[in-house]
């Protein structure tokens, strides 16, 4: 059986293009793909080739595309089987963990507890994960080519490092190259919202959208950019930090020292302070604190109101200054959305600065098990995009499997 380590054979950043284009808007005729590459017809054959030799690509007559006279289409498509990824999401007290194909379509899935987040004990835990969902892929005759980690915080994706994780209480951990060194495959480490962008960039809702957002709401509040069709982290690592936009300098005091951020408003925690103050008794859970919403308590509504209020602000700055098409509203947080549905979209119209008001604003719940997908979309994104393509077979782990990939623009 090959390697993990071996990679696609390909050498040029046109096959990452045409790969890419194929996997997120594919099949494809081989017309369209130079359509949407903006490369010529002989450039696309010449990507096309190598990665249909090696089983990543096929291309055949498709009956349903048949025009009115002549021969059916011939479209290009991934070859969704040819290799497996795995995708692990950790919180602060669950590790869930996917294994997908080259379509990132989830085929199995696991969750286990997380009682200690000291990170050798959480890496400890990725791994006998890692180990039993390789020996699932064996089951399916197919390699596992790639891990993907997605952890909140500050995540340096290009040196595989987490700088600073609130929820696990981590700060500066390699976490990369450990679990490369424990399961042996190539690893990418990213801050799970944007891993979570990537996914609906390449197979959501963003598919075909060179400017979207991806705003979550839960235990915190974050935000995945993408920008003429890249996803950006910025020149820190830290670009869609909306949770921490200070919108009320008079506000509670937020976990980053600053105050009245829109995390310290309107995060899980943070609506869950709120309810108890104004139920005036204990509220141990979110579920307790939506019921006593529910049944009507006006002060209890309030807090999710101001939480809306908070949201919508945010996601009306992010229009502002970005411009987006669309702007896309996840999470967990979405459980109490009818609480907080008017307010976010009072405070968005009433901030969203003339035609920026026209930005489509969607909700779209995503479980846990999406988050990990999106952990093995960015260990496809490396796979693809990665300059270790270079080389036909990696011995070891290779560090530029950590640089980022770019994401192309389907759309040219």
């Amino acid at each position: 059986m090959p390697s993990p380590h071996e990679t696609a054979p390909s050498t040029t950043p046109a096959a990452s293009l045409v790969f890419t284009t194929v996997l997120s808007r594919g099949p494809l005729t081989r017309a369209e793909i130079a359509r949407r590459t903006t490369l010529s017809a002989a450039a696309v054959t010449k990507a096309v080739r190598p990665l249909m030799e090696a089983g990543y690509l096929a291309e055949g007559a498709d009956e349903a595309a048949r025009p009115a006279l002549g021969r059916p289409a011939n479209l290009v498509r991934v070859q969704a089987g040819k290799a497996l990824f795995i995708g692990v999401k950790v919180t602060g007290d669950e590790i869930i963990a996917v294994l997908a194909d080259l379509r990132c379509r989830i085929r199995l899935a696991r969750h286990v507890r997380l009682t200690e987040r000291e990170p050798d004990a959480v890496i400890s835990a990725i791994t006998a994960l890692v180990r039993e969902l390789r020996t699932e892929a064996d089951g399916f005759g197919v390699q596992v080519r790639g891990l993907g980690i997605a952890v909140s915080g500050d995540v340096d994706r290009a040196e595989g490092v987490v700088r600073y994780s609130p929820f696990l209480e981590w700060r500066d951990i390699p976490l990369a190259e450990t679990t490369e060194t424990a399961t042996g495959l190539p690893v990418t480490v990213d801050n799970d919202v944007r891993a979570l962008t990537v996914a609906e960039q390449w197979f959501g809702a963003g598919v075909g959208l060179s400017d979207f957002a991806l705003v979550t709401v839960g235990a915190g509040i974050g935000c995945g950019l993408v920008v003429h069709g890249r996803v950006v982290s910025g020149a820190h690592g830290v670009a869609g930090e909306i949770g921490h936009l200070s919108i009320d300098p008079l506000g509670p005091l937020c976990h980053c020292g600053n105050n009245g951020c829109v995390e310290a408003i309107a995060a899980d925690p943070a609506i869950l302070r709120g309810v108890r103050e104004a139920a005036g008794r204990p509220v141990a859970t979110a579920a307790e604190a939506l019921d006593l919403a529910r049944s009507g308590d006006p002060g209890v509504r309030e807090v999710y109101a101001r939480a809306g209020e908070a949201i919508g602000r945010a996601i009306g700055s992010v229009v502002n200054v970005l411009g987006p098409e669309r702007v896309i509203i996840s999470g967990e947080g979405l459980a109490a959305h009818d609480l907080f549905a008017d307010g976010i979209r009072e405070a968005f119209a009433a901030s969203a600065f003339g035609t920026a008001a026209q930005c489509d604003v969607m909700t779209r719940p995503l479980p846990f098990e999406e988050w990990a997908r999106g952990a093995a979309a960015t260990a496809i994104q490396s796979f693809i995009g990665s300059g270790a393509w270079r080389s036909r077979t990696v011995i070891g782990p290779d560090p530029q499997r950590l640089r980022p990939a770019p994401v192309a623009d389907p759309d040219g």
